[in-house]
Protein backbone atom coordinates (compact mmCIF):
# COMPACT_ATOMS: atom_id res chain seq x y z
CA UNK A 1 0.00 0.00 0.00
CA UNK A 2 1.18 2.93 -1.00
CA UNK A 3 2.25 5.64 2.47
CA UNK A 4 0.11 8.31 3.34
CA UNK A 5 1.42 11.43 4.34
CA UNK A 6 1.85 12.87 7.67
CA UNK A 7 -0.46 15.56 8.07
CA UNK A 8 -1.16 17.80 10.86
CA UNK A 9 -4.59 20.00 10.88
CA UNK A 10 -5.42 22.80 13.38
CA UNK A 11 -8.46 23.26 14.34
CA UNK A 12 -9.62 27.36 14.47
CA UNK A 13 -12.41 26.08 16.59
CA UNK A 14 -9.79 26.57 19.35
CA UNK A 15 -8.45 29.94 17.92
CA UNK A 16 -9.23 32.99 19.17
CA UNK A 17 -12.72 33.71 16.67
CA UNK A 18 -11.53 37.61 16.78
CA UNK A 19 -8.62 37.22 15.04
CA UNK A 20 -8.86 33.85 13.02
CA UNK A 21 -6.71 35.18 10.06
CA UNK A 22 -3.86 36.12 12.81
CA UNK A 23 -4.10 32.19 13.90
CA UNK A 24 -4.36 30.68 10.50
CA UNK A 25 -0.68 32.76 10.17
CA UNK A 26 0.22 31.34 13.04
CA UNK A 27 -0.39 27.85 11.75
CA UNK A 28 0.63 28.08 8.43
CA UNK A 29 4.19 29.90 9.49
CA UNK A 30 4.43 27.05 12.16
CA UNK A 31 4.38 24.41 9.71
CA UNK A 32 0.85 23.04 9.58
CA UNK A 33 -0.77 21.05 6.45
CA UNK A 34 -4.06 22.18 6.58
CA UNK A 35 -5.98 24.23 8.23
CA UNK A 36 -9.14 22.54 10.45
CA UNK A 37 -12.68 24.06 10.18
CA UNK A 38 -15.78 23.10 12.23
CA UNK A 39 -19.18 23.75 10.84
CA UNK A 40 -21.92 22.93 13.40
CA UNK A 41 -25.71 24.00 13.07
CA UNK A 42 -27.20 23.58 15.98
CA UNK A 43 -28.91 20.27 15.08
CA UNK A 44 -26.95 17.85 14.49
CA UNK A 45 -24.79 19.06 17.31
CA UNK A 46 -25.49 21.18 19.82
CA UNK A 47 -23.31 23.97 18.76
CA UNK A 48 -23.26 26.86 16.34
CA UNK A 49 -19.82 27.88 14.97
CA UNK A 50 -19.50 29.36 11.90
CA UNK A 51 -20.64 29.28 8.29
CA UNK A 52 -19.91 29.37 4.43
CA UNK A 53 -19.03 33.17 4.61
CA UNK A 54 -16.14 32.49 7.42
CA UNK A 55 -14.80 29.68 5.06
CA UNK A 56 -14.25 32.44 2.03
CA UNK A 57 -12.30 34.79 4.36
CA UNK A 58 -10.53 32.48 5.35
CA UNK A 59 -9.54 31.44 1.96
CA UNK A 60 -7.97 34.26 1.22
CA UNK A 61 -5.59 34.27 3.99
CA UNK A 62 -3.76 31.24 4.17
CA UNK A 63 -2.28 29.35 0.95
CA UNK A 64 -2.77 26.23 3.35
CA UNK A 65 -6.09 23.58 1.89
CA UNK A 66 -8.64 24.05 4.43
CA UNK A 67 -10.10 21.14 5.86
CA UNK A 68 -13.95 21.33 6.41
CA UNK A 69 -15.87 19.61 8.84
CA UNK A 70 -19.82 19.65 8.17
CA UNK A 71 -21.22 18.83 11.29
CA UNK A 72 -24.57 19.59 10.25
CA UNK A 73 -27.50 17.68 9.46
CA UNK A 74 -28.39 17.03 5.64
CA UNK A 75 -25.17 17.85 4.42
CA UNK A 76 -26.02 17.61 1.08
CA UNK A 77 -27.69 21.01 1.14
CA UNK A 78 -24.69 22.60 1.18
CA UNK A 79 -21.94 20.77 0.01
CA UNK A 80 -21.62 22.84 -3.53
CA UNK A 81 -22.04 26.44 -1.45
CA UNK A 82 -18.66 25.32 1.00
CA UNK A 83 -16.82 24.21 -2.26
CA UNK A 84 -17.51 27.20 -3.80
CA UNK A 85 -16.48 29.21 -0.62
CA UNK A 86 -12.96 27.19 -0.93
CA UNK A 87 -13.18 23.65 0.94
CA UNK A 88 -10.17 21.34 -0.49
CA UNK A 89 -11.19 18.62 1.45
CA UNK A 90 -15.31 18.42 2.61
CA UNK A 91 -15.96 15.81 5.49
CA UNK A 92 -19.84 15.16 6.09
CA UNK A 93 -21.25 12.85 8.75
CA UNK A 94 -22.50 9.38 7.94
CA UNK A 95 -24.85 9.89 10.66
CA UNK A 96 -26.19 13.15 8.85
CA UNK A 97 -27.33 12.29 5.89
CA UNK A 98 -29.70 9.51 4.53
CA UNK A 99 -27.55 9.64 1.03
CA UNK A 100 -23.89 9.52 1.90
CA UNK A 101 -23.22 7.90 -1.49
CA UNK A 102 -24.91 10.80 -3.73
CA UNK A 103 -23.25 13.17 -1.40
CA UNK A 104 -19.60 12.26 -1.60
CA UNK A 105 -20.41 11.81 -5.13
CA UNK A 106 -21.53 15.71 -5.56
CA UNK A 107 -18.01 16.12 -3.30
CA UNK A 108 -16.01 14.89 -5.89
CA UNK A 109 -17.88 16.16 -8.78
CA UNK A 110 -17.39 19.50 -7.65
CA UNK A 111 -13.68 18.99 -7.39
CA UNK A 112 -12.94 18.65 -3.55
CA UNK A 113 -12.08 15.88 -1.62
CA UNK A 114 -14.39 13.81 -0.14
CA UNK A 115 -14.70 12.57 3.61
CA UNK A 116 -16.63 11.01 5.91
CA UNK A 117 -17.02 11.25 9.77
CA UNK A 118 -17.73 8.70 12.03
CA UNK A 119 -19.05 9.53 15.88
CA UNK A 120 -18.02 7.11 18.44
CA UNK A 121 -20.76 4.51 18.08
CA UNK A 122 -20.72 4.21 14.30
CA UNK A 123 -18.97 1.14 13.59
CA UNK A 124 -16.60 1.06 10.31
CA UNK A 125 -19.04 -1.30 8.85
CA UNK A 126 -21.47 1.75 8.09
CA UNK A 127 -18.76 3.39 5.70
CA UNK A 128 -18.19 -0.18 3.80
CA UNK A 129 -20.07 0.01 0.45
CA UNK A 130 -19.00 3.92 -0.13
CA UNK A 131 -15.15 3.34 0.55
CA UNK A 132 -14.20 3.48 -2.95
CA UNK A 133 -16.09 7.39 -3.24
CA UNK A 134 -13.90 8.74 -0.30
CA UNK A 135 -10.61 10.52 -0.19
CA UNK A 136 -10.67 10.64 3.89
CA UNK A 137 -12.27 8.80 6.96
CA UNK A 138 -12.81 10.99 10.02
CA UNK A 139 -12.88 9.09 13.25
CA UNK A 140 -14.11 10.96 16.41
CA UNK A 141 -12.43 10.27 19.39
CA UNK A 142 -14.89 12.65 21.06
CA UNK A 143 -18.36 13.52 20.90
CA UNK A 144 -18.58 16.11 18.40
CA UNK A 145 -19.99 19.31 19.03
CA UNK A 146 -17.70 20.81 21.79
CA UNK A 147 -13.44 21.47 21.78
CA UNK A 148 -11.61 20.94 24.98
CA UNK A 149 -12.66 17.08 25.44
CA UNK A 150 -10.86 14.12 26.50
CA UNK A 151 -9.51 11.77 24.49
CA UNK A 152 -11.39 8.10 24.11
CA UNK A 153 -8.93 5.58 23.63
CA UNK A 154 -11.51 2.96 22.99
CA UNK A 155 -11.30 4.48 20.01
CA UNK A 156 -7.58 3.89 18.32
CA UNK A 157 -9.14 -0.12 17.64
CA UNK A 158 -11.64 1.84 15.34
CA UNK A 159 -8.69 3.87 13.77
CA UNK A 160 -7.07 0.61 13.12
CA UNK A 161 -10.13 -0.85 11.60
CA UNK A 162 -10.62 2.11 9.22
CA UNK A 163 -7.13 1.99 8.07
CA UNK A 164 -7.72 -2.43 7.57
CA UNK A 165 -10.78 -0.93 5.31
CA UNK A 166 -8.80 1.19 3.34
CA UNK A 167 -5.85 -1.24 2.64
CA UNK A 168 -8.51 -4.20 1.78
CA UNK A 169 -9.39 -2.42 -0.99
CA UNK A 170 -5.86 -0.92 -2.27
CA UNK A 171 -6.87 2.62 -1.48
CA UNK A 172 -4.72 5.66 -0.33
CA UNK A 173 -7.21 6.86 2.36
CA UNK A 174 -6.01 9.13 4.45
CA UNK A 175 -7.33 8.29 8.76
CA UNK A 176 -7.95 11.41 10.20
CA UNK A 177 -8.42 11.30 13.90
CA UNK A 178 -10.35 14.56 15.90
CA UNK A 179 -10.99 14.66 19.80
CA UNK A 180 -8.23 15.56 22.42
CA UNK A 181 -5.50 14.97 20.22
CA UNK A 182 -2.29 16.47 21.74
CA UNK A 183 1.21 15.63 22.34
CA UNK A 184 0.23 13.02 24.49
CA UNK A 185 -2.48 11.33 22.36
CA UNK A 186 -1.24 11.71 19.08
CA UNK A 187 1.38 8.80 19.06
CA UNK A 188 -1.28 6.13 20.24
CA UNK A 189 -3.09 7.47 17.21
CA UNK A 190 -0.45 7.48 14.64
CA UNK A 191 0.45 3.82 15.84
CA UNK A 192 -3.34 2.72 15.53
CA UNK A 193 -2.89 4.04 11.80
CA UNK A 194 -3.86 7.28 11.43
CA UNK A 195 -1.78 10.23 9.70
CA UNK A 196 -3.61 12.87 9.64
CA UNK A 197 -4.22 14.76 13.15
CA UNK A 198 -6.67 17.44 14.07
CA UNK A 199 -6.03 19.47 17.32
CA UNK A 200 -7.73 22.30 18.24
CA UNK A 201 -6.81 23.08 22.25
CA UNK A 202 -3.43 21.12 21.45
CA UNK A 203 -2.25 23.92 19.37
CA UNK A 204 -4.27 27.21 20.13
CA UNK A 205 -5.02 26.40 23.61
CA UNK A 206 -0.84 26.73 24.24
CA UNK A 207 -0.13 29.74 24.47
CA UNK A 208 2.59 29.11 21.76
CA UNK A 209 1.62 27.79 18.60
CA UNK A 210 4.68 26.95 16.91
CA UNK A 211 6.19 25.04 19.58
CA UNK A 212 2.49 22.64 19.83
CA UNK A 213 3.25 21.71 16.46
CA UNK A 214 6.86 21.23 16.46
CA UNK A 215 6.00 18.75 19.28
CA UNK A 216 3.05 17.29 17.74
CA UNK A 217 5.94 16.37 14.98
CA UNK A 218 7.96 14.82 17.32
CA UNK A 219 5.72 12.88 18.77
CA UNK A 220 5.27 11.03 15.20
CA UNK A 221 8.70 11.07 14.48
Amino acid sequence: MTKRNTLISPSILSADMANLAAAVEQAQTAGADWIHVDVMDGRFVPNITIGIPVVAALKKCTRLPLDVHLMIAEPERYVNDFIKAGADILVVHAEATCHLYRTLEIIREAGARAGVALNPATPVSTIRHVIEKLDMILIMTVEPGFGGQKFIPAMLPKVSEAARLAEEHQLVVDIQVDGGINKETIGAAAKAGANSFVSGTGVFGTGDVALAVRELRAELS
